[in-house]
């Protein structure tokens, strides 16, 4: 099966994937912890500047393809401590307007190289 990608250099990828996949007119984006690309470490500070980066690595991705924050229509958001929950959700909402993307945000016990959040998407061009 062939797939038609979208990467972008300003979002890291920690393993082997793609950082978006084209399924018709829906963008899938693969998960972004809050790596800065240009350093590749993880961004310190709290879980709203990690949200923040989650979000800037996923709007590169979204640039690359031609679209925007306001294309997405769904993200999953996980956290490895809900009482990060309120934080969180305010540097999320200081990036999209509404009406706001759908979106399910769950606990982990765990993310890659010990971020406190993780973020995925749904676009749809």
């Amino acid at each position: 099966m062939s797939r038609k990608t979208v990467n972008d250099p300003r979002a890291a990828a920690v393993g082997p994937y793609s950082h978006g996949v084209w399924a018709g007119e829906l963008l899938f984006l693969s998960g972004q912890t809050p790596i800065d690309a240009a350093t590749r470490t993880l961004v310190e500070g709290d879980v709203g500047t990690q949200t923040r980066q989650c979000l800037a690595n996923l709007a590169a991705v979204l640039s690359q393809a031609g679209l925007g924050l306001g294309d997405a229509i769904k993200c999953n958001v996980y956290l490895t401590d809900m009482a990060d929950f309120a934080q969180m959700n305010a540097a999320y909402e200081s990036r999209f307007e509404r009406p706001f993307p759908a979106r399910t945000t769950v606990a982990v016990a765990g993310l890659p190289l010990g971020a406190r959040v993780e973020v995925e998407m749904i676009a749809r061009r």
